[in-house]
């Protein structure tokens, strides 16, 4: 009789068994996280590019339904190895955006699957878009807001590439409806490789004459969107506006101000005292009193020891009042706009751009000061953004006073000719913000533990063309804070002990910052 091993049998079983459940536990936990995906991709990817427009980077909204997964793992852990390995769409991109991506080496291909389905258009979205409208009638290019969504749209998908009446990393677009058929125009903005690929013929003189690299191609804009840039490419070109000089106001208005009232005051005394002295001769002179000749006004006043007593101490409280507001002045810089050696708008980088504060401040969340950005922060953005777009200049900053800045950049750095000479010049930048030594302040306590928002010290920075200071930050104007500002206690498990027993102890779900101590010197002053 043939003997049959049952607890090797059995132990198959099992194995096979595990074998099953591991895998389907592996498949559970490898499941991806467009949630994870965004908080990786916010905070490694979001300052080069966005998801559905380009910036520095191409837009990346479905960019796993344009590329493999394989190659997009490659690519963002190594793109300069990929690049040098000969790979052709590798090669493409750096042509056409002339700037290396950062490595990310240190994500795991779980890290990455999750980045890229936070990337990847849900169903609902694609449906929206395959519901695009068809051919809209084009509209006649005065209709003003036709022409207002032109310019937007050309702002978002065509102006890191293309400018109006300068050729670019593609052709100056100004007028392109007068040298295009319009259907044809509908074809290549949808998908110029498609038409490259058909063999048309302008399609392809313009592929060669841009060094092989393709146009991105734009499936989500309807007819009626590519209408409205048409109309906006088709404005007359404006007529160039001089510079305007605007000149501000001197910081001493309000004490030119107050000394002219107080001028003023004093003449009105003086002619009230001349009219009653020469009505009081008037009036003796109709009553038969002689009055005596020689006796100014002055020396008449002087002889009154209450008037002078009077009058000193008027001018012993006005001078006392000026006095201690000057000393109370000293060291508090509101208003403080110096003019630094190379202009930086924050309003075109944080307020147009809507570049983050922390991008190039990072310093903020982790350290006592948020720190001056290096030049090679700016350099991220600028090794391949040489001028400024055409709408970018205002009445009081015209294009080329821009791009002479952005030249200032390039000599301080040594880049020329897109590569890095050696030759720097370090930059002298003027501080704006400076408290004094003996207070204490940490930026990432207020940043990154509060949770505050920039502007609720520095103002709508976003808006400020040369930045100021935008509060006194002075010890009240903190304190003031301190006494308003309720702690934010939710999902802050540092401070939860501590939070449970000040609410025992005042009774209340929610308290400032002062009852946890923000008013105690020693917080400030040790």
């Amino acid at each position: 009789m043939k003997k049959v091993n049952y607890h090797h049998s059995t132990s198959k079983v099992l194995s096979f068994c595990l074998v099953i459940l591991l895998a389907f536990s592996t498949s559970i936990f490898a499941q991806k996280d467009a949630a994870k995906g965004k908080a990786l991709f916010n905070t490694n990817c979001a300052a080069c590019h966005k998801l559905d427009k380009r910036t520095v980077g191409p837009a990346l909204g479905g960019v796993s339904d344009r590329r493999k997964r394989d190659w997009l793992h490659s690519w963002i852990k190594d793109s300069q190895a990929l690049i040098a390995s000969g790979d052709a769409d590798a090669k493409a991109i750096f042509d056409e955006y002339k700037i290396p991506m950062a490595s990310y080496s240190q994500f795991s291909d779980e890290d990455l699957d999750n980045i890229l389905e936070y990337l990847t258009p849900s169903e609902a979205t694609k449906a929206a878009e395959s519901a695009t409208p068809a051919a809209v009638a084009p509209v006649k290019v005065e209709n003003t807001e036709q022409t207002k969504k032109g310019k937007a749209l050309f702002n978002t998908n065509c102006a890191a590439c293309h400018k109006l009446d300068k050729k670019s990393t593609g052709p100056a677009l100004r007028g392109v409806s007068e040298r295009r058929e319009k259907e044809w125009l509908y074809s290549w903005v949808k998908n110029s490789k498609s038409l490259i690929d058909s063999g048309d013929a302008d399609a392809k003189e313009i592929f060669a004459e841009y060094n092989n690299v393709p146009m991105t191609a734009f499936p989500q804009l309807s007819k009626e969107d590519i209408d409205a840039i048409l109309a906006y490419t088709s404005m007359p070109k404006p007529e160039k506006k001089t510079a305007v000089v605007v000149e501000k106001e001197g910081e001493g208005s309000s004490t030119t101000m107050i000394l002219g009232l107080f001028a003023l005051v004093l003449a009105i005394l003086l002619a009230v005292l001349f009219f009653v002295n020469k009505k009081l001769k008037s009036i003796a002179a109709d009553k038969g009193i002689v009055v005596e000749e020689g006796v100014s006004l002055w020396k008449a006043f002087l002889q009154n020891q209450f008037l002078v007593l009077v009058a000193v101490i008027l001018f012993a409280l006005f001078g006392a009042y000026h006095v201690f507001g000057f000393f109370m002045q000293i060291g508090v810089d509101q208003g403080y706009q110096p003019v630094q050696p190379i202009h930086f708008s924050h309003k075109i980088h944080a307020g147009d751009n809507g570049i983050d504060c922390k991008y190039c401040h990072s310093n903020a969340r982790v350290s006592k000061t948020s720190g001056i950005p290096s030049l090679n922060v700016c350099m991220n953005c600028h090794k391949g953004i040489s001028e400024v777009a055409e709408t970018t200049a205002t009445e009081e900053y015209s294009k080329e006073f821009y791009d002479g800045e952005i030249q200032k950049l390039y000599d301080a750095v040594g880049w020329k000719n897109f590569k890095y000479t050696g030759e720097t010049k370090p930059v002298q930048w003027v501080r704006v913000h400076n408290l004094p030594d003996f207070a204490y302040y940490n930026h990432s306590q207020h940043v990154s533990v509060a949770g505050l928002k920039c502007q609720e010290c520095h103002g709508a920075v976003e808006e400020m063309e040369i930045l100021e200071q935008h509060a006194p930050l002075t010890m009240g104007w903190c304190l003031d804070c301190h006494k308003s500002k309720e702690v934010n206690m939710e999902g802050n498990a540092y401070y939860e002990k501590i939070h449970d027993q000040l609410k025992k102890k005042y009774g209340v779900d929610k308290f400032t910052v002062a009852q946890m101590g923000g008013m105690e010197c020693g917080k400030c002053h040790y």
